[in-house]
């Protein structure tokens, strides 16, 4: 809105500044951390008035006597609003990839909103049905991926080169094609074509497969993400500190990725106007962290799946469309290992139980909730069951939990970054 009224009175005095990316960001990060503050304090006292609250544990059941009972829930929605907010005052609404995280953005709200509306008002504790929410992500992932092959504006370029020649920069780039090639980690000249994997069918047939290939990818992607943080989303802080760190590095990757000096630098595809995803990230940070004002331990609001599905799913499709979705295994890597805890606690349970035994891979899933478990609360309920991994049986408290995890993920993120120089 700002970005485009800017565009057209460039003599108005600051109006240039709307033109750097990185001024932008930082305002969209700081209006979304100051608007998820001050909403999240009115949105708190009117969920509480309304007595609109979860009902997640009480002191008798928590192994440290933390209470969390009527704590408001639904608090993605001061996340969606913080980050929407900003992106629409200064973003650059034209371009095709804030427009796609946009729509990410209302298709997972509104799938979450679903789902919590249904736990909270209707008192089902199942939620909207699994499939509907796997329709919704599926359906985003085929609006994305089709986006994608199908319109004019999504190219890259593979190489890119920069030189200055009488203080003048030269820019060489590689034709701008629509291309199914992504980043991949630790390699020399790290692109990977998806087409070739289907060199078998010939040259023509291979690149069609390889889009085939590339939408259902998305799709895949879309909704493991987004159930991956959906999954993490069990402790104070958890989701929404994992989430901005892990934002913060696509930050990083998105400018790299729409900067043709940055492009050069590190041997990267260059992806025209991906840089505009930059401010929606930032507000998507500043939202985050605003957000951990009221959701740190204990907990005045939790954020629901309203938060959590938005969340993963923002930053799966961010990945795709900077074509760094090989990356999320390494990146998300808390995310990645929740999600197969919960996988293999319950296929390990079901093949047991068949045969007459009760059998734990871990004292409970998803994994955070492990370490602050012990094996007399498991016995307690299932006194035949055997635990694989039962590790110490030491409690941590979920401060503690919540602070290793933050910090693996801010390793992993580095990781992540450094992937792109150690080849």
């Amino acid at each position: 809105m700002l970005y485009s009224l800017f565009q057209l009175l460039p003599d108005f005095p600051g109006s240039r500044l709307m033109t750097y990316i990185s001024f932008r960001a930082i305002v969209a990060a700081v209006l979304a951390l100051l608007i998820s503050i001050y909403f999240g304090k009115y949105f708190i006292a009117f969920m509480k008035r309304k007595h609109i609250t979860e009902v997640q544990r009480d002191e008798k059941t928590d192994p440290f006597n933390v209470a969390k009972k009527g704590v408001p829930t639904m608090g993605g929605i001061v996340i969606i609003f913080s980050i929407l907010l900003p992106v629409v005052l200064i973003g650059n609404l034209s371009n095709i990839y804030l427009l796609l995280m946009l729509i990410t953005t209302l298709i997972l709200g509104a799938l979450g909103f679903a789902d919590d509306y249904i736990k909270t008002f209707r008192r089902n504790k199942d939620g909207l049905n699994g499939w509907v929410k796997i329709a919704g992500q599926v359906a985003l992932g085929l609006i994305v991926g089709l986006t994608l092959r199908y319109s004019p504006v999504t190219t890259m370029n593979e190489q890119v080169s920069t030189r200055t020649e009488n203080n003048i920069t030269i820019v060489e780039k590689s034709p701008s094609v629509k291309s199914t090639q992504t980043t991949i980690p630790f390699v020399k000249h790290h692109n990977f074509n998806y087409a070739d994997l289907f060199s078998f069918l010939g040259s023509e047939n291979k690149y069609r497969a390889g889009w085939i290939f590339f939408v259902l990818l998305t799709v895949f992607v879309v909704a493991a993400v987004s159930n991956g943080a959906n999954l993490n989303d069990g402790m104070d802080g958890m989701c929404a500190g994992n989430s901005a760190i892990i934002g913060v590095a696509l930050i990083a990757l998105a400018y790299i990725s729409g900067s043709y000096v940055w492009a050069d630098y590190f041997d990267v595809m260059y992806i025209p106007g991906s840089e505009e995803l930059v401010v929606f990230l930032a507000s998507f940070v500043g939202a985050l962290v605003g957000f951990l004002w009221y959701n740190g331990f204990p907990a005045q609001i939790f954020m629901g799946d309203t938060g959590s599905l938005t969340i993963g799913g923002i930053i799966g499709v961010c990945a795709v469309l900077i074509h760094k979705e090989l990356l999320l295994p390494i990146l998300c890597g808390v995310f990645l290992m929740e999600s197969v805890s919960v996988i293999l606690q319950t296929q390990v349970y079901k093949f047991a139980k068949r045969r007459g035994k009760h059998v734990r891979v871990w004292k409970r899933a998803p994994l955070h909730d492990h370490f602050r478990t012990s094996v007399e609360q498991v016995l307690k309920n299932d006194p035949t069951c055997n635990i694989r991994f039962k590790g110490s049986n030491e409690l941590h408290h979920e401060t503690k939990i919540v602070l290793r995890f933050w910090i693996t993920t801010l390793l992993l993120a580095a990781l992540t970054l450094l992937t792109l120089k150690i080849r």
